[in-house]
């Protein structure tokens, strides 16, 4: 299935879309303010252990501390017999507090938690992924063909005969690529690796050693395979830049490259802010009329699955079968475009059939598989629900676009205004124990002190009495329903 990816630059942000067949599929995001981290190479310092954790707070320069984990130290790393890697050592026996260490990014920092880093450094290039450290060549599982991954394996020891330090994953596009550019890209990748080692002995700690490319520049570098049609950007500066970089390091691509010159915006043209506008809401329609209900939460996303108004042709069973089998390949889909990671569960609406199951199930698993990130499935749970993994390594689109309701904080509710109003109620009694006030006035929204002056008039005549002092009302057109001030004067 062919691909155009489109790329859209301002002063402020770089969006990528990733279009298949016209629609979008994915959105990368990357504001010039906040670049994210992962690829990043740091010399931090330990700021703390924790034993009981068996992890470390690493000091990198950044707003909140870096999180390392004992499996994530790779100099002190066992392998077992069956291939099981696993710590030699606790991590309070190889780590102490103010030790310099070079670390890389492996996650960016989401929510509160600060970034999570690793000492197992690893350099993306354009056909290969060096790692220093470790003597292994690996073959990207999407290169099926065992003769082409045992092939590929061979040209590249070839290319490091003369240097053996370190090792290298062969990435999908070097499947079509010639000796003379693997050479080039080992070259590169070392050349790099030495600069990185030179700068990190000299540099104090909490310094940035190694920052990875650009946003476009990635996109050129990631995803542009066989498979990739086009790829279209609108800024000319941009455009001339990333021409060079392609000419540089990929130049079978340059012929690729497109310049958007038209009137209209780019993302217009392709109903691409239409899509980013569809990937904010928790309502995800289905051209059958059924629809998809997608919550995020901290710990999970579950996505919940109605048929709505599809009423079907046959029968109830096969209107339930078909909008489970539209909704496998609409979540696929929408995974991808919203960026969903972590824990997710998919609520399918119940088939007794087990055909049916099977069939749904294996849809998704179809509709998953043009997803780059790594992805677990499994199978029905006892309560019809499937169980996915998708790896988290940046933010999701509605946390990189949005933030938590100030009015709600997040909940997606309100107290209703005659709940604030027995509560105001409730405090004014507390306060009449505690001070001796002459008066005590009520600062709140608009609906809260009409229904005080009108439905609830009573209640607050009484309270008045029964505390003996006047209750005096102000609006306050700032506040949101659930605000409120009690005044003592």
């Amino acid at each position: 299935m062919s691909e155009d990816i489109l790329i859209n630059v301002t002063p402020q942000e770089t969006r990528v879309a990733v279009m298949q067949n016209g629609v979008a599929q994915e959105l990368l995001i990357e504001r010039s303010a906040s670049r994210g981290l992962v690829g990043n190479i740091y010399k931090g310092k330990v700021a703390r252990v924790l034993p009981g954790m068996q992890s470390a707070f690493i000091e990198i320069g950044l707003e909140r501390a870096a999180f390392l984990h004992v499996a994530d130290i790779w100099d002190h790393r066992i392998k077992d017999a069956q291939g099981n890697v696993s710590p030699s050592k606790p991590i309070e026996k190889i780590l102490t507090e103010g030790q310099p260490i070079v670390v890389q990014v492996i996650k960016d920092p989401i929510g509160t938690k600060g970034a999570r880093v690793s000492t197992q450094i690893s350099i993306a290039g354009r056909l290969l992924v060096y790692l220093p450290q470790d003597p292994h060549i690996g073959i990207s599982q999407r290169i099926g063909d065992e003769a082409a991954r045992q092939s590929l394996r061979e040209r590249v020891q070839r290319v490091t005969a003369a240097d053996t330090a370190g090792g290298f994953i062969v990435r999908t596009i070097a499947e079509t690529a010639a000796d003379d550019e693997l050479a080039a890209d080992v070259a590169y990748l070392k050349h790099l690796w030495r600069d990185i080692q030179a700068r990190s002995a000299t540099a104090q700690p909490a310094t940035l050693l190694y920052q990875d490319l650009s946003l476009a520049q990635r996109v050129l570098r990631d995803m542009m395979h066989v498979d990739a049609a086009s790829v279209i950007i609108d800024s000319r500066e941009n455009f001339y830049k990333l021409t060079q970089f392609a000419e540089t390091y990929m130049p079978q691509v340059r012929e690729r490259l497109q310049h958007y010159t038209g009137e209209r915006p780019l993302f217009d043209l392709y109903s691409v802010e239409e899509e980013i506008e569809k990937a904010l809401a928790r309502r995800v329609d289905l051209k059958s009329g059924g629809y998809l209900i997608i919550d995020q939460t901290e710990a999970m996303t579950t996505i919940d699955v109605n048929t709505g108004g599809f009423v079907g042709t046959r029968n109830f069973d096969d209107t339930i079968f078909k909008t489970n089998l539209e909704a496998a390949q609409a979540i696929g889909r929408q995974l991808r475009l919203r960026n969903l990671g972590g824990i997710i569960i998919a609520d399918f609406i119940d088939m007794d059939s087990e055909e049916h199951r099977a069939s749904v199930l294996e849809e998704l698993r179809k509709a998953l598989l043009r997803d780059r990130t790594r992805m677990t499935v499994s199978g029905f749970t006892q309560l019809g629900l499937v169980e996915m993994t998708r790896k988290r390594t940046r933010e999701s689109l509605a946390h990189v676009l949005c933030e938590p309701c100030p009015v709600c904080e997040g909940r997606g509710q309100l107290k209703t205004a005659h709940t604030v109003c027995y509560q105001i109620l409730r405090e004014i009694l507390r306060e009449a124990r505690a001070f001796n006030a002459r008066e005590f006035r009520v600062l709140a929204a608009q609906p809260v002190i009409d229904l005080l002056l009108d439905e609830e008039s009573a209640s607050v005549a009484m309270l008045s009495d029964f505390i003996e002092k006047p209750i005096s009302m102000h609006v306050e057109s700032s506040y949101s329903q659930e605000q409120f001030d009690i005044v003592l004067m």
